[in-house]
C-alpha cells in the first residue's frame, strides 16, 4: 500500500506535475497542501483522473488541501469532511472502514503565531477523540514544524526561527504522544539530510540544504508495517517534494 503526501505549492502550476506523478506512481492514497485554489479553479484533467475518489478544499490563490483515494479502497464515494476548527482549509478528512485519514496543512506562523499554536492544539484534541472512539488514524501533511535538530540542515539552523522553536516542538511531540508514529524516523532515526522543504534560491534543493516539515503519522499498528517512507527530492518544482511510504497494510 502506497501513501503519499506532497505540499504542491499551488495545483494549477504543478497540474502536469501532479498528474504525471500519479499515473507513475499510483497511490492508495495522496494528501495534497497549498493547492492555492478553489474547486471550481482545478483543472479538469485532474477532477477526471480515472480510479481515485477525490477531495479538493481550498480557496483562490491561498492554503488548501486535497484528498485522493484509490476506488479499491471505497467501493462508493466515500464522505470527506472538515473538523471544526479547520480554517482557511487546511484539513480534509475520510473515513475508510475504522481508518481515519487527514490531510493537514498547519499554518507557517510567520504572520500569526498564535493561530499555529492554537492549530495543533486542536489537530491533537481531535485526534485524541479519534483514537478514543477506537479509530485509526492516518495524519499526513506539511506540519511547518522540524522535529528535532536532526531534521534541519546544519546551515539552516537558527535558535530563533519559525518552525524550530520549542512550544512548536513540544506541540508535535504532545500530538504523536497520543499514539502516532512518525513513519519517516521510525525507519530511519539517527539519519541526517532527509529534508521535504528547501528555501527556493541559491540552489538549495540541488543541494540539499532543507528541512523535514511534511510527515506521514500513523497509528501503531498501522506504523508496525511500514517498509519504508522517504522524500522525493528530485521530483517536481514545488519548493516541497512528495513524501511517499510503503506499507504492508491490507
Amino acid at each position: 500500500m502506497k501513501i503519499a503526501t506532497w505540499n504542491v505549492n499551488g495545483i494549477r502550476a504543478r497540474q502536469a506535475q501532479v498528474q504525471e506523478w500519479m499515473e507513475l506512481e499510483k497511490p492508495a492514497l495522496l494528501c495534497l497542501q497549498e493547492i492555492k485554489a478553489a474547486p471550481e479553479q482545478v483543472p479538469r484533467a485532474l477532477l477526471e483522473m480515472e480510479g481515485y475518489w477525490h477531495c479538493w478544499h481550498g480557496q483562490k490563490g491561498y492554503s488548501g488541501v486535497g484528498l485522493h483515494v484509490r476506488r479499491d479502497l471505497a467501493v462508493e464515494a466515500p464522505t470527506f469532511s472538515h473538523p471544526e476548527f479547520d480554517f482557511e482549509c487546511r484539513v480534509a478528512s475520510v473515513d475508510l472502514g475504522d481508518l481515519t485519514v487527514l490531510s493537514c496543512y498547519v499554518p507557517n506562523g510567520g504572520k500569526d503565531f498564535f493561530a499555529k499554536m492554537r492549530f495543533l492544539a486542536d489537530l491533537r484534541a481531535h485526534v485524541r477523540d479519534l483514537l478514543a472512539q477506537g479509530r485509526r488514524v492516518l495524519l499526513c501533511g506539511d506540519l511547518n514544524v522540524t522535529r528535532s535538530d536532526l531534521d534541519v540542515h546544519p546551515k539552516e539552523l537558527r535558535k530563533n526561527a519559525i518552525g524550530q522553536l520549542p512550544e512548536e516542538r513540544q506541540a508535535l511531540e504532545e500530538l504523536l504522544g497520543l499514539g502516532l508514529v512518525d513513519l519517516t524516523r521510525m525507519l530511519h532515526p539517527e539519519e541526517a539530510g532527509i529534508y521535504t522543504w528547501w528555501p527556493p534560491w541559491r540552489q538549495m534543493r540541488e543541494r540539499n540544504i532543507g528541512w523535514r516539515i511534511d510527515y506521514i503519522l500513523a497509528s501503531s499498528e498501522m506504523a508496525s508495517t511500514a517498509l519504508e517512507c522517504l522524500p522525493q527530492r528530485e521530483y517536481g518544482t514545488s519548493d516541497h517534494g512528495p513524501l511517499v511510504a510503503l506499507l504492508d497494510w491490507p
